[in-house]
C-alpha cells in the first residue's frame, strides 16, 4: 500500500481538529512504507512489527490509544478536509449514540471520483443483508469498541461488517450527511484480489450473528467462484450456472430455514427473468410502438 501511504498520512495529519492521537500499525513492511514514516517522524507513532493481520494490528493500535474518540484508517483510504472535527461534534451532541459514520467516495487508484459509497439511514435490520456503514467514514466511542471486545483477530476481510453487527446489537449509531472519508477502489486491494475469501468470511459472519445467510451473499459467492470479473469495474452478469448453484449451496448452508431461502431463490429467479437476464436471446423485450 506504499504508493497510497503519504495521501493517507497526509489526510489525517491536515486535520484541523487539535486533539489527536495518530499511531501507525504496520505488519512489517518493505514496499516503502518506513521511508514514509520516518518522514513523519515526530508527528505520528508508528511501530513494524508481523501481527495476525488487520484486526490484530488495529487492536494493538487501540489498546496503545488515550482518546476516546478512535477510529482506523486504511493506508489506501483517505480522510476528508474536516472529518474529525464534524465527527466530534457530533458525537458530543448525540451522547446516545455509540458512534457515527459519513457518507463517502469511492475513489479509483489515481484518486479520480467513482461514486458514492453506498450509505443507508442506520438499521440494524438492514445488516443482515448489507454492510451499509462506510468504514473510512466511522467513528466510534472508546468505550463502546471496548465493550463489545474490538475487533475479531481472526477475521480478515469482513472485519468492520462483523463490528458493525455487535455494535448494533446493543447501540444505535448515526449516519451524517457529511462527506467525511474517501474509500478506494483498486485491483490491488485484497477486496479484489480475495473475492472467494471474501464472500466466505460474510456468510460465515451472517452466520454467526443471525443463523441465516440471505441469497444475496450465497449469490455473491457463486459468482465469485464461478467468474473472474470483479463485480466492480467489471460487472458479474447474472446465469443460470450462477442462479443454480446458489441454490444448491445456499440450502445446504440454510437447512435449518430450507422456505425462507428457497423463497428468496424464487423471487431472484422471478426478478431475473421478469428482466430476461437469462432468457434466449438476450435482452428486454421491445413494447409495439403506437
Amino acid at each position: 500500500m506504499a504508493p497510497f501511504l503519504e495521501q493517507a498520512i497526509r489526510s489525517v495529519l491536515a486535520q484541523d481538529y487539535p486533539h489527536l492521537e495518530y499511531l501507525v500499525m504496520d505488519g512489517g513492511s518493505t514496499d516503502g512504507t518506513l521511508d514514509i514514516l520516518r518522514r513523519h517522524q515526530g508527528r505520528l507513532r508508528w511501530e513494524s512489527r508481523p501481527d495476525r493481520g488487520q484486526a490484530d494490528a488495529i487492536n494493538r493500535g487501540f489498546l496503545q490509544s488515550r482518546g476516546s474518540i478512535f477510529a482506523f484508517l486504511c493506508a489506501d483510504d483517505a480522510y476528508l478536509p474536516g472529518a474529525v472535527r464534524t465527527a466530534v461534534r457530533r458525537l458530543l451532541a448525540n451522547p446516545g449514540c455509540a458512534g457515527i459514520y459519513g457518507e463517502g467516495h469511492l475513489i479509483d487508484e489515481h484518486g479520480a471520483i467513482l461514486g458514492r459509497y453506498p450509505t443507508r439511514e442506520f438499521d440494524p435490520e438492514l445488516l443482515r443483508t448489507e454492510c451499509f456503514i462506510c468504514q473510512p467514514a466511522a467513528f466510534l466511542r472508546r468505550e463502546v469498541f471496548a465493550e463489545v471486545g474490538m475487533l475479531d483477530p481472526e477475521l480478515h476481510f469482513a472485519l468492520d461488517f462483523d463490528l458493525w453487527i455487535r455494535i448494533s446489537q446493543r447501540y444505535p449509531l448515526l449516519k451524517l450527511g457529511d462527506y467525511l472519508a474517501l474509500s478506494r477502489m483498486h485491483r490491488g486491494s485484497k477486496t479484489f484480489r480475495c473475492r472467494v475469501r471474501v464472500c466466505q468470511e460474510r456468510i460465515q459472519v451472517l452466520q454467526r450473528h443471525y443463523g441465516y445467510a440471505p441469497f444475496s451473499s450465497i449469490y455473491g459467492y457463486c459468482c465469485a467462484r464461478l467468474d473472474s470479473r470483479d463485480g466492480f469495474f467489471e460487472p458479474v452478469p447474472p446465469s443460470l450456472p450462477k442462479y443454480a448453484l446458489s441454490w444448491l449451496l445456499g440450502s445446504r448452508q440454510n437447512w435449518r430455514h430450507l422456505f425462507r431461502f428457497w423463497g428468496e431463490c424464487a423471487r431472484a429467479g422471478l426478478d431475473a427473468w421478469r428482466r430476461q437476464a437469462w432468457r434466449p436471446g438476450g435482452g428486454p423485450t421491445r413494447k409495439p410502438s403506437g
